[in-house]
């Protein structure tokens, strides 16, 4: 069974994409893992990244449409990485939904047909608490949440835990929080140094020790359509990337030999 996995922060321009997409590459690069991408954010970044920009059949038509998620997965340039791309429409998808019954369960049941097909799922929420990130953080057993080494990092931050508290306590469904994730990390400012320490002190035990560095690098490859182990893979932003991929395998196994 497939370990589904949901990266979100419904604050913009914290590196929730960047962080989403070089995970799953890592993860087909070093340990050739059979990874299913599902893009649910409409800005569909993550999409133009793994080349499903522009697909006539995007999730938006298995949430709202009722199409097979099958017939709209897409192979990328990765051998192990399947796609279920995003698209603009995707936005009213949450309007069109209102109506269908069980309606917070709707990418649950599509991933439920797929799971046995791969080893991992990773879902890119959309920056927002809407309907779409409710489908995310449902369909998931466990979120990764980036924080940015920023002021207002903790910003929403209780907002998002409390969402996830919500899944459990109304929906039923068990999500964990596997961790959080510290971006765009500068070592030449004390103030990222700082926003580090906060978020450790405020989440023992969540933080994962690998730390995302604002790396040039890393700014520069989405713009090419590229992950940073296409676009620069002997970079600081790929180093950190593939050390955060280990971890999160290491803790996923911890998990798992717990239970």
């Amino acid at each position: 069974m497939a370990y589904i996995i949901t990266v979100c922060n419904q604050k913009g321009g914290v590196g929730k994409t960047s962080t989403a997409v070089n995970v799953v590459a890592a993860l087909a690069l070093e340990l050739k893992k059979r990874v299913l991408f599902i893009d649910m954010d409409p800005q569909a970044n993550a999409s133009s990244t793994l080349n499903g920009r522009d697909r006539d059949q995007t999730v938006y038509h298995t949430l709202a449409g009722g199409i097979l998620p099958e017939d709209v997965v897409h192979t990328t340039q990765y051998e192990t990485i399947d796609l279920l791309p995003a698209s603009a429409e995707l936005a009213g998808a949450a309007v069109e939904m209102v109506n269908i019954s069980n309606r917070e369960f709707r990418l649950y049941d599509i991933i439920m047909r797929m799971q046995g097909d791969y080893d991992f799922i990773f879902i890119d929420a959309p920056p927002t608490l809407d309907l779409l990130t409710l489908n995310s953080i449902v369909a998931a057993h466990y979120v990764i949440i980036p924080v940015q080494c920023e002021y207002y990092a903790m910003e929403g931050l209780g907002q998002l835990l409390a969402t996830i508290g919500m899944v459990k306590d109304n929906l039923g469904k068990e999500v964990q929080v596997l961790g959080a994730v510290c971006t765009m990390y500068d070592s030449r400012n004390r103030l990222s140094g700082t926003v580090v320490n906060e978020v450790r002190t405020k989440f023992p035990g969540y933080v994962f020790e690998a730390v995302i560095p604002r790396n040039v690098a890393l700014a520069e490859a989405p713009g090419y359509g590229k992950t940073i182990f296409e676009f620069n893979p002997s970079s600081k932003g790929a180093v950190a990337y593939n050390a955060l991929m280990y971890e999160i395998v290491n803790r996923l196994k911890q998990q798992t030999d717990s239970e």
